[in-house]
């Protein structure tokens, strides 16, 4: 369906790729990732024709339709949602104004037009209609509409009255009616929460054309995608398989690469000192011209930089009470709107709550409550003993100040740090070398976002409070957030639409429903499936019948028996990695002593004055020899354990991984 060909795209000096082919077929379901500023953006652009590659081609099938979802605000409009959405189709508008305009002529009936004509002119435009979808269009608008989380209600309202993120999701229902052969999504799960990302999901994967989508969400590529291009800084790999699937591969191919990076910087470097010990020696010299020339042909083995993770000890915030916030009877409306009516909610020490909900629910009332920015009408906000709070909010990235560099901007906050230790914490958040003195108005959404958490986490309060966090970043960005929060010891309540975040933090979901908080303690797979197991059953039920999920009492036996499994797992692990980790480091010594003394006979035999005594001569010659098979029989020996050893490391990992899975199922 579509073809691309050995395209390449330049902006001055930066390449974002190069020698790009694929082909996209019918029913593709294709994820293009990659980290901020890589390029997929332009990708999409060369793909729609709004941008030209610098080399390279792309073809085609003939009439192909393709729709394009830009990060992009619809213009301000006094239409109607419902209709605005319903002729995002210029065809199916067109047909529709033709019958309008026949109809009109019929019922006139002016003498200027035959109405066999157009009697039949009409039953043609009619049976068109038919065909693109005409006479279900409204239906199937007000279908998208509701699964992006539009109330009926607003299927009137003008256009001009929806936020900015609300007017991505007209953008992205406008796309959906029209239908076309190819989608291209970039971000489309930006402005999307948690029950809207699930039903577009289930949209996608029934969706019968083809998909090319961008995005940071890793649970969402994962249900869509089975094929992936990841750009990458020198590379742009293909890969068939889901998005897990792919990292996956992607480290055994790094293991593989690194050992094999290892065998490379230990052949270099022993030439290296040959070069060196000889290079000033007349009778090397041609050994030495050789060398050189050997190794300025040899292709250097370069290690992909891998996702960095946080290396970073936070400082502990002060202990607060075990009770960190409780709500009683809190009421709060908006308009009129009553959005809590008796809300009774409390929160413990080192809780990792999620917030999670339709949209509307309340889920950024109750953590704007909750954090003390939001005055409500009735109850009892409380904190607990020691508690200090913070807040993370989007308008908070508006604070930063423009003029500072990143450096200056984080000592606002830790005067009294070193600046290494400031430059350590800004490496943990991928601000690396001159990234530090960045000015601020220069920073991506995503950079500033990073500095934001970072600037929370360097002078930690003992209850953070999140909205959206990782709106703006990228997933290695994510993975870094994921980290950071995993190190912090305080009390966590955060919202996010990242359901690999939630998974990797949240130990206690809290899910709004009709103005009740009901709260699960347990992770997010595991709310699900007691989700899935309680059908459709009311929240007053499970208040009444004492089988709120609060009740389910061993998680605390469950996950005292996880740590005794997972040290059973870590002792078997060392049991059987320490014998090949002490033999790596002892063939790692003898190499070391080999290959000196095999330079040393190769000094010798360089040196004229060595050649005085033949016995001697004789047994350096046969241990030079020797030397040679033995060396070379360390190195692969050393080669194979190191793989075998990093194999084991990948497998114990993934042991944990099945572990977790396996406890959050029981």
């Amino acid at each position: 369906m579509l073809a691309v060909s050995n395209i390449s795209k330049s902006f001055g000096e930066q390449v974002l790729f190069s020698g790009v082919t694929f082909n996209v077929g019918a029913r593709d379901r294709v994820a293009v990732i990659g980290p901020n500023g890589s390029g997929k953006t332009t990708l999409f652009e060369i793909l729609v024709g709004h941008v030209s590659p610098d080399s390279g081609s792309i073809s085609m099938r003939k009439d192909i339709t393709i729709g394009y979802a830009r990060q992009e605000i619809t213009p301000d409009s006094y239409e109607g949602l419902l209709d605005h959405v319903v002729h995002a189709s210029n065809k199916i508008a067109g047909l529709e104004h033709r019958i309008k305009v026949i109809q009109e002529a019929l019922a006139e009936g002016g003498d200027e037009a035959d109405p066999q004509e157009l009697l039949q002119e009409l039953g043609e435009l009619q049976h068109k209609f038919e065909l693109v979808g005409g006479y279900n269009l409204e239906h199937e608008a007000e279908v998208i509409l509701s699964g992006l989380g539009f109330k009926e209600k607003d299927f009137q309202r003008p256009l001009k009255e929806f936020s900015g993120g609300w007017q991505m999701r007209v953008t992205l229902a406008k796309l959906l009616v029209i239908n076309p052969d190819l989608l291209l999504l970039d971000e489309p799960t930006n402005h999307l929460d948690l029950e809207s990302c699930l039903w577009f999901e289930n949209y996608l994967r029934a969706y019968q054309g083809a998909v090319l989508v961008t995005s940071h969400d890793r649970a969402f590529l994962n249900r869509i995608a089975h094929k992936i291009i990841a750009i990458e800084k020198d590379d742009v790999i293909f890969f068939h398989g889901s998005y897990d699937e792919f990292v996956e591969a992607r480290k055994q191919s790094l293991v593989v690469l690194e050992s094999t990076a290892r065998r490379q910087n230990i052949k270099i470097k022993k030439e290296m000192r040959f070069i060196e010990r000889f290079r000033s020696q007349a009778t090397k010299a041609a050994a030495v011209q050789s060398r050189i020339k050997a190794l300025a042909k040899v292709e250097r083995i370069v290690i992909p930089r891998n996702t960095q993770k946080i290396h970073f000890t936070f400082p502990d915030p002060p202990r607060s009470g075990d009770e960190v916030i409780s709500l009683k009877h809190v009421a709060k409306a908006y308009d009129g709107n009553i959005i809590y009516r008796d809300l009774n909610l409390s929160l413990r020490r080192k809780d990792r709550v999620a917030l999670v909900g339709a949209n509307g629910a309340g889920k950024t009332t109750l953590l704007k409550i909750l954090a003390g920015v939001l005055p409500f009408e009735g109850g009892e906000r409380k904190l607990g003993q020691n508690v200090t709070t913070a807040y993370y909010a989007q308008y908070q990235l508006e604070l930063l100040d423009p003029e500072n560099t990143v450096l200056e901007e984080l000592r606002k906050v830790a005067a009294d740090e070193s600046e290494q230790r400031l430059r350590a914490l800004l490496g943990t958040f991928l601000f690396s070398g001159d990234d530090a003195y960045k000015k601020v108005s220069v920073l991506s959404g995503g950079e500033k976002s990073r500095l934001s958490i970072a600037k929370m986490l360097v002078r930690p309060a003992n209850f953070l409070l999140m909205d959206e966090p990782t709106n703006h970043l990228d997933i290695n960005s994510r993975e870094m957030l994921s980290d950071a929060l995993d190190a912090y010891h305080g009390t966590l309540c955060f919202i996010t639409h990242d359901r690999t975040v939630i998974r990797d933090i949240a130990d206690k979901i809290i899910e709004i429903r009709n103005g009740e908080p009901v709260v699960y303690q347990g992770n997010y797979d595991e709310y699900l499936d007691w989700k899935a197991g309680q059908g459709l059953e009311d929240v007053s039920t499970f208040k009444a019948n004492g089988r709120g999920p609060s009740g389910d009492a061993t998680s605390r036996d469950v996950q005292r028996q996880r740590k005794v499994a997972e040290g059973t797992l870590r002792n078997t692990f060392f049991r059987e990695s320490s014998p090949l980790k002490k033999r790596i480091d002892a063939i790692e010594a003898e190499m070391h002593k080999l290959e000196a003394e095999y330079s040393d006979l190769e000094a010798s035999f360089a040196n004229p004055e060595s050649y005085g005594d033949a016995n001697e001569i004789k047994a350096r010659t046969r241990r030079h020899h020797e030397l040679k098979p033995i060396i070379a029989s360390l190195a692969r020996e050393w080669e194979t354990l190191s793989l075998d050893y990093e194999q084991k490391k990948e497998a114990f990992e993934q042991a944990k991984k099945d572990l977790a899975v396996e406890y959050s199922s029981n």
